[in-house]
């Protein structure tokens, strides 16, 4: 499957980058980056390969794709076994690029510049649909046929997992498997159905390899279905191929239950370039039933299930201990909403007090904010601004999407927050919501000049700010919003010139409200490739070919590229780009990923877009009865949340030389 070199492409490759910018990014040696030996797990009796590799993938700039907790985890978890190992490559810069085609270096891995073709696997973590184009470089660049129909069994397979792998259809021509849900125990499964056919010689190649995959439930594999369509385009069914015995009709996600026997990562890698975020990063929870309904990240990955606080301190002084930053982010969708988050900030605060350690919770609802839990957060650190999100500029709107925050609540907690010293907010809200209207979004405006002039009268100071920023709704898969149809980018860009308009024309607080916003464009193409099925994998590889490289940086990204390679590529089909976006689907409509099994009943989803048309309103159900969306029986899952009646221990003398007292865990 893999060739047995292994060997480093950094001799061809170190020449090329005194001429492209920012060389340090394609170096490697991280602090806590893993090299391991090739055949760490040796060979067999028959002389057959024993090791599993690896290559992950995260599709976009290091700078991006370093920090990123999902493949660090991973690459984590894979190392520790002692038959595996894993390597991390990147999208490469054009420059770059150009330069590896003249001179015939391949993809390589940042580890140890081995080429990615030498892998058993290739996993790519795509959290967002516009990282499809950088993913077809890395193939091509690495040699691998960009068909799986192509590939023969000396190409690795490739493997496509992340939010959204949820729907895999648009790239379900170039993956040759796609994985849902949690990752750490799916991997460390692939890799011994992998090691298993490895040990027995590889037999049936490629494709037995791929059916054993198929038929564990928990791996898609799109070669082994056939879709049909109606003649108006519509889908009419989905289904195993007739010679794909034992493969399931849906394919089920993955869920890790107890996130405190899965403390990864254990060692964070520490970038030498500049990356996005200059922290640690600490997930202390996952899922969430809020149930916003444009909120995909929430749908896909309920239930609830917390880490413990005693979890927590030791995943954070372990962290620390190995990276030196000075920074901790309390990850999750809505970190304030741990069940014991004032316990967590109020220990760590105290544990790290007198050092340079701040804390920060980077997603913080409004109506899970206090000025005792800001600060905590502050007590050690620097006082940043402070963001939240009510996504929708009017009650009515924020009923629609189930965001359950009334304009008093906001009002409340920015006066908290510049009353206490803070002098500046950032707002963020979403433009082109089912069922808005212009006043909806000029309500944007209104709540923005209240914000603004509360912060004076509690401040008794003028320099008060804030910062509006809005994002165009995409209509995710999984969610209630999956049938509703999406704002045109013109109409998008007509109603937030008028929000802008409004908030300028103010004299009184124009100069204070800061106005970022994204045009309607680029949501029109995520909005094709979050809800596309497999005819959408023409105008992903058009689009390739045309030279779309990085679709997520607004300088590489063309609208006009991603349009005409549309209408080329699917000139002979009864569908075109309005059709996957501007388009409502009716209740009876198969949708391309209805063989994708989130857990959530199709039937729960249907009624809660009913809900949301009646501007219905659903409480969480975390602390309320359940609703039945269906997970938790589907998947054999539960809520886990605290109280946990741990407490996070001091760490005697932090600021002396000897070593930190042993956390005592209170059982």
């Amino acid at each position: 499957m893999t060739s047995t070199s292994g060997t480093s492409v950094f001799p061809r490759l170190e020449p090329l980058l005194e001429q492209v910018s920012k060389p340090i990014q394609y170096v490697g040696g991280e602090l806590n980056s893993t090299v391991k030996d090739w055949n760490v797990g040796g060979h067999g009796p028959g002389g057959q390969e024993l090791t599993t590799r690896w290559a992950l993938m995260y599709p976009d700039a290091y700078e991006v794709g370093v920090p990123n907790q999902g493949v660090m985890i991973l690459y984590e978890v894979l190392n520790e076994r002692p038959d595996a190992l894993a390597e991390r490559t990147y999208a490469v810069w054009p420059d770059l690029e150009a330069l590896m085609r003249e001179h015939g270096v391949p993809q390589f891995t940042v580890d140890a510049h081995r080429s990615v073709r030498d892998f058993d696997v290739l996993g790519l973590s795509f959290s967002t649909e516009l990282g499809y184009t950088n993913m077809l470089t890395a193939l091509d660049l690495a040699g691998i046929p960009l068909h799986a129909a192509d590939r023969g069994d000396d190409d690795p397979i490739v493997v496509a997992g992340g939010h959204a792998a949820f729907n895999p259809e648009p790239v379900a021509d170039f993956v040759d498997a796609a994985i849902v849900g949690d990752g750490e125990e799916a991997v460390l499964a692939v890799t011994d159905h992998i090691a298993a056919w490895k040990a027995e010689g590889m037999p049936g190649g490629r494709r037995e390899l791929l059916l054993r995959l198929a038929r564990t439930g928990g791996v898609y594999v799109p070669s082994l279905y056939d879709v049909t369509y109606l003649p108006d385009g519509r889908i009419q069914r989905v289904a195993p191929k007739p010679d794909a015995q034992g493969v399931p009709w849906r394919v089920s996600k993955h869920t890790v239950m107890d996130l405190d026997a899965w403390p990864y990562p254990k060692q964070p890698l520490v970038p030498l370039a500049e990356s996005v975020h200059e922290r640690m990063s600490v997930e202390i929870f996952r899922g969430c039933t809020r149930g916003c309904r444009f909120c995909q990240a929430g749908m896909i990955t309920r239930p609830v299930r917390e880490r413990s606080i005693t979890g927590i301190g030791e995943m954070v002084e372990r962290g620390l201990a190995a990276t030196g930053f000075e920074e901790v982010g309390l990850l999750s969708l809505s970190s304030a909403d741990h069940s014991e988050i004032a316990d967590i900030t109020k220990g760590l605060a105290d544990r790290y007090d007198g050092t340079q350690t701040g804390l920060s919770l980077p997603s913080t609802r409004v109506d899970a904010f206090n000025i005792d839990l800001a600060n905590e957060l502050t007590r050690n650190g620097r006082r940043s601004g402070l963001t939240f999100a009510p996504e929708g500029g009017s009650e009515r709107i924020r009923k629609v999407i189930n965001k359950m925050v009334s304009e008093d609540d906001l009002i409340q907690t920015v006066a908290a927050a510049y009353g206490a010293g803070w002098r500046q907010v950032k707002l963020y809200f979403m433009c082109g919501l089912p069922t808005e209207t212009d006043e909806d979004v000029l309500q944007i405006a209104e709540l923005a000049k209240k914000v603004i002039e509360t912060g004076r009268q509690v401040s008794g100071r003028r320099d008060i700010r804030c910062t509006v920023s809005i994002g165009g709704f995409v209509p995710k898969p999984h969610t209630p919003f999956q049938w509703c149809a999406q704002l045109g980018d013109e109409e998008t860009d007509a109603r937030l010139a008028k929000l802008r308009e409004a908030i300028r024309s103010d004299r009184r607080y124009g100069s204070s409200i800061g106005f970022r916003y994204h045009d309607g464009k680029p949501g029109i193409v995520e909005g094709l490739l979050s809800r596309g099925d497999r005819r959408v994998g023409r105008v992903i590889e058009q689009v390739w070919r045309d030279g779309g490289r990085f679709d997520g940086w607004s300088e590489h990204f063309s609208f006009d590229r991603w349009m005409s390679a549309a209408e080329t590529a699917l000139a002979d089909l009864p569908v075109d780009v309005a059709w996957y976006t501007t388009r409502e689907r009716g209740e009876s409509e198969v949708l391309p990923w209805d063989h994708i099994d989130s857990g959530l009943d199709k039937e729960w989803l249907w009624a809660d877009w009913q809900d949301a048309l009646d501007e219905t309103e659903v409480d969480d159900c975390r602390w309320t009865p359940c609703f039945d969306c269906g997970v938790c029986p589907q998947m054999g899952t539960d809520i886990e949340i605290g109280p946990t009646g741990k407490t996070l221990l001091p760490l005697t003398v932090l600021g002396s030389g000897r070593e930190a007292m042993a956390e005592a865990h209170a059982h």
